[in-house]
């Protein structure tokens, strides 16, 4: 046939100079074809279906007869003595001299055949899916799924909570260092807030641990956790729980899919993000971009269905219920409080005490009555420590032999707060003052972060460095001066970035007028006097008229 040219063109053409009275041997020439083409096209106008190709055979056809036999033995044989694979493989080898076939071959036709065979015999029924037609603000469904993500450079997984409302498919997304109850009630918090508001019919569940606390038989009862009965009643959620399984799967199947586009389309190329909740940030944006898609054949988009969902929900609960969970270690001698076998660093001055803590989805909050002490991001893996050199400084002015080695500081370096410019002030601070008051010094000099911003404080000692001052009060000095300076270049320059740099390296910063600088602010005038000494000329003829007074007798 013509390149260019369908099947049904060419027979077209074929009839239309038959009509004319061309030839057979004239219309071959003319096409490029056979004769069975020329009759074919004469006999009908519409070609006639291709012959479907031979399918291609199998070293394993020969044995399939064997397979099969051996299969519907296994319909009325014990549960726990049928064949697997591994072991049909093995009979074919011993029994039939099957070397020809591999282990591969015979799994595969194992996993389809086994079921077609129980269908043929009814003792399984073939799977049909049925439609099934959601109410707007009526159904959601909830999952988990794992997520990979490069955080702060290293390469971690992470759980991502998803809820989906069935009419509109809206879903909301959160990840988390984990699927554990406090990321499980998190991440319904965010979403009912995202939503503004909660379905009023079922929720579909399948039987995570954060929910379930077991199964009951074969049955849809579940035993809940207390704190998960707590939360639903909350919300005024109605659960539905799954069948185990992937039979279980393809009752929530809306989430499953959700889970798997989110994942493609979103965490693709794998995100690189310095923080879980700078991630979120971008969840959020992708959640909101995605109301513009449409979901398979609809006609109205993703946003225009939840805009008549919306209203149907019910509304939140005033009160807010606490999704973190509380504990109550003691602070060990190492300053550090174990909670689910990992462990995370409080001020020094606790040791021995209990504290509080709130675990959170991602992070941590420790508390001392009702003061926030400490705040790490949870860690994601089991017995892995995480401390803040902050917290141990106190204790390291009187061992500062202790920090060279201390994992604080290594992990400090890590995160980048203790950073080059610190190292290279301590280095020069010990060869001047030695080994322990210069280290004494330095631990003086990172007490300042506590109270100043850490960029101005890496400016104090950049500063304090080229100046040769080895001090911590030169740094603090300098730091200060930093901060007035960049204090002073955001009034020169209104839209300039507050903590740039105001001098470059080796150039001393300009003196500013205090007058000057209370013009630029537009600081009230100064109505005060000018001070005088007045009043203490008086006292000057006094004392010359009695040079003896107060003298001893």
């Amino acid at each position: 046939m013509p390149a260019g040219r369908s099947r049904v063109d060419l027979y077209s053409a074929i009839r239309r100079d038959v009509r004319a009275g061309m030839s057979n041997r004239a219309l071959q020439r003319k096409y490029g074809v056979g004769y069975r083409t020329v009759a074919a096209a004469q006999a009908s106008a519409w070609p006639g279906p291709r012959k479907p190709q031979p399918k291609r055979g199998s070293r394993i056809d020969p044995h399939r007869g064997v397979i099969d036999s051996w299969l519907r033995d296994d319909l009325d044989a014990p549960r726990k003595q049928r064949h697997t694979a591994k072991r049909i493989f093995d009979r074919l080898l011993d029994e039939h001299d099957a070397h020809e076939i591999s282990y591969g071959m015979v799994r595969d036709y194992v996993a389809t055949r086994r079921r077609e065979i129980r269908i043929e015999a009814g003792r399984e029924p073939a799977a049909t899916f049925i439609p099934q037609e959601h109410l707007p603000g009526r159904e959601a469904e909830v999952d988990f799924g794992d997520v990979a993500i490069r955080l702060r450079g290293e390469l971690v997984t992470c759980a991502l909570f998803s809820l989906r409302l069935s009419y509109s498919g809206k879903a909301v997304q959160r990840i988390s260092a984990s699927a554990g109850q406090e990321a499980f009630f998190e991440g319904h918090a965010h979403a009912f807030r995202v939503l503004g508001g909660v379905p009023v019919g079922k929720i579909r569940y399948d039987n995570l641990k954060a929910a379930v606390a077991s199964v009951i038989g074969f049955s849809r009862q579940r035993v809940e956790a207390d704190r998960w009965t707590a939360f639903r009643s909350h919300y005024g959620i109605e659960a539905f729980y799954c069948q185990p399984g992937i039979q279980g799967a393809h009752e929530k199947g809306g989430v499953e899919g959700q889970i798997g586009w989110f994942r493609r389309n979103h965490l693709v190329p794998i995100p690189e993000v310095d923080s879980l909740s700078e991630l979120n940030s971008l969840v959020d944006e992708w959640d909101l971009a995605d109301e513009t898609r449409r979901i398979g054949s609809r006609a109205r988009t993703v946003g225009e269905h939840f805009v008549t969902e919306q209203p149907l929900l019910a509304p939140l609960p005033v009160e807010v219920f606490e999704t973190g969970r509380w504990f109550t270690p003691r602070v060990d001698r190492y300053a550090q409080v174990t909670v689910r076998m990992n462990k995370y660093s409080v001020p020094a001055r606790l040791v021995g005490r209990q504290a509080r803590v709130l675990l959170n989805a991602s992070d941590l909050i420790i508390y001392d009555g009702k003061t926030e002490i400490a705040r790490h991001e949870r860690l994601m893996t089991k017995g892995a420590t995480r401390v803040d050199l902050d917290h141990y400084l106190e204790v390291l002015l009187r061992k500062p032999g202790a920090l060279p080695g201390a994992t604080a500081l290594e992990q400090a370096r890590a995160s980048g707060r203790f950073t080059q410019v610190h190292d290279a002030w301590w280095a020069a601070a010990c060869k001047a003052h030695g080994d322990a008051d210069g280290t004494r010094a330095l631990i003086e000099v990172l007490m300042l972060h506590r109270h100043l911003p850490h960029e101005q404080v890496v400016a104090g000692l950049a500063t304090a460095l080229r100046a040769g001052a080895l001090t911590a009060d030169a740094v603090a000095l300098e730091a200060r001066k930093h901060e007035d300076t960049a204090d002073d270049a955001a009034l020169d320059h209104p839209t300039a970035h507050v903590g740039s740099e105001a001098y470059g390296e080796g150039e001393a910063p300009a003196v500013r007028s205090l007058t000057e600088r209370r013009l630029r602010a537009h600081l009230p005038a100064d109505t005060r006097p000018l001070p005088s000494v007045d009043k203490y000329d008086q006292l000057l003829p006094n004392r010359r008229e009695n040079p003896n007074e107060g003298a001893a007798p």
